[in-house]
């Protein structure tokens, strides 16, 4: 009888610890594919073993054409050229599933997960570009440059462009030969260059096959999408490697891929090379990007908008709306005015103004020539920081050792699109006791037992010595206001 009820006891616990993992892997796999659309993917490689399955390609008979091969570039010295600068990044996460219950005996304790992408040398002192969701979540960064292995120093990150700053101690290393985007026309020849499927120095090729694209996969509030799309290969493992010209010249960082499998299916996406100057230029010398700031936002113009306004053709943008006291305000921008130049340049859509927008600082001058009605006006505008001034902002990223916990001020302009007043945004949360409370990376914290919370070193003091019943209010990444109880003990 007593090895009866033995069996039964131990059945039973399996069967919860069954369910434990079951419910806690299907909800972690649920959250992770719900942050982005299901047919683009960011070129990252995430594995837990070194095994790649490759599948043996057909080859189709070759008919050559000496005239047309006279006329194709010398991808051979691109190639020599950039792939010395490209390394491959290591990133490892480390999560501790502790949660204080009875279960922690049996499922509790530190967990890794390891990923992989890729990364461009840009200068010889050892600063390295990458995509922001390579080194996302990284506890240690190593990157391997000619075989050596180093440890990185995350320096700074933009979610809004996908870009991130690491370094690596070092002198006179292989930096890339940076060109600029500006000039890239669409079917120039192109090389991806990166380490899929943890290879060395990969290189394919393809051509320029769109620029402006906006795919709508950067989940920053303030996103600047406008990506070079190429059909040149981009595989897990080549977020953060270079596209190149064949001169071997950098002109953008590979990011994403459209794909109904998570594998290159011929749409690769890259960020322009002139907004990654300036986005890495902030980060190093300013610890975070510089943005520029109109204080409107736009639409674009399709047929039926056309025709309601009685416009000619569907380029500029239309005003839809205008926040008080932003810079677009002080200039008297209306809603309802269509933008159609930009310091003398024809304006044709939402992205392009929007990329635009990411290459000035704040205090640069617009000229906007807008059509408003029957008539064309000039406007200036002088473009605002987060802050609504023409300041260099600093970092305010504080961390919180006993929480666990890295929290930022939310900026003014963000506050005012939100329509509150005070903010602190949770920025990255490691281990320790705030990863019990189950807030998500991005909520924002406004108030704890309705005393509204100013600055991160206040909210880090308040939840360190806090007691008792607390109720925190906030708003989630949606904009959706809510209120979260809990007891500390």
């Amino acid at each position: 009888m007593k090895k009866f009820i033995g069996i039964a006891v131990l059945s039973f616990l399996g069967g919860i610890g069954g369910a434990y993992v079951y419910e806690t892997q299907l909800s972690a796999k649920i959250a992770s594919n719900n942050l982005q659309d299901p047919d683009f993917y960011f070129s990252k490689n995430v594995s837990h073993g070194e095994t790649n399955n490759f599948s043996p390609a057909v080859a189709e008979p070759f008919r050559s054409d000496a005239a047309a091969i006279n006329d194709l570039p010398d991808l051979v010295s691109a190639s020599a050229r950039s792939t010395k600068s490209v390394v491959f990044v290591k990133t490892v996460s480390e999560t501790d599933y502790r949660t204080g219950s009875w279960m922690d005996w049996f499922f509790g304790g530190p967990s890794q997960s390891v990923s992989s992408g890729s990364g461009v040398v840009y200068s010889k002192d050892g600063y390295i570009v990458t995509n922001n969701h390579v080194i996302n979540d990284a506890d240690i960064i190593q990157v391997i440059l000619d075989k050596r292995t180093y440890d990185a120093t995350l320096i700074g990150t933009d979610p809004s462009t996908d870009l991130a700053v690491i370094k690596i101690e070092g002198n006179n290393l292989p930096a890339i030969e940076v060109s600029t985007s500006a000039n890239v026309r669409v079917g120039d020849w192109v090389l991806a260059v990166g380490n899929p499927f943890n290879l060395t120095s990969t290189v394919t090729a393809g051509i320029v096959s769109a620029k402006g694209r906006s795919i709508n996969i950067l989940k920053d509030r303030f996103p600047i999408e406008s990506f070079i799309q190429t059909d040149a290969a981009i595989n897990p493992g080549n977020s953060g490697g270079a596209l190149v010209n064949t001169s071997g010249q950098l002109i953008g960082i590979n990011t994403a891929i459209l794909s109904q499998t998570g594998t290159y299916s011929g749409y690769g996406f890259a960020v322009p090379v002139d907004i990654v100057k300036k986005v890495v230029n902030d980060i190093i010398n300013y610890g975070q990007v510089q943005k520029a700031f109109i204080g409107a936002e736009f639409i674009d113009i399709d047929s039926d908008i056309a025709g309601k306004l009685s416009l000619s053709n569907l380029d500029g943008v239309i005003t839809s709306y205008v926040q008080r006291g932003s810079a677009a305000d002080k200039a008297g921008l209306e809603k309802g005015d269509v933008i159609i130049r930009v310091n003398d340049k024809s304006l044709n859509n939402k992205t392009e103004l929007e990329e635009l927008m990411g290459y000035h600082y704040p205090g640069d001058k617009f000229v906007l020539d807008i059509k408003r009605g029957d008539n064309v006006v000039r406007k200036q505008v002088t473009l605002l920081n987060g802050e609504g001034n023409t300041e260099v902002l600093r970092s305010s990223v504080y961390f919180s050792e006993k929480l666990g916990v890295e929290f930022e001020k939310v900026s003014k302009v963000e506050r005012d699109l939100l329509k509150i007043d005070n903010g602190v945004r949770v920025k990255k949360i490691r281990n320790g006791f705030f990863r019990q409370l189950e807030i998500p990376e991005g909520f924002i914290i406004t108030n704890i037992n309705n005393r509204p919370v100013e600055t991160p070193e206040e909210l880090a003091n308040i939840l360190e010595k806090i007691k008792g019943k607390v109720v925190i209010d906030g708003i989630t990444s949606k904009g959706r206001r809510v209120y979260i109880p809990y007891r500390f003990d």
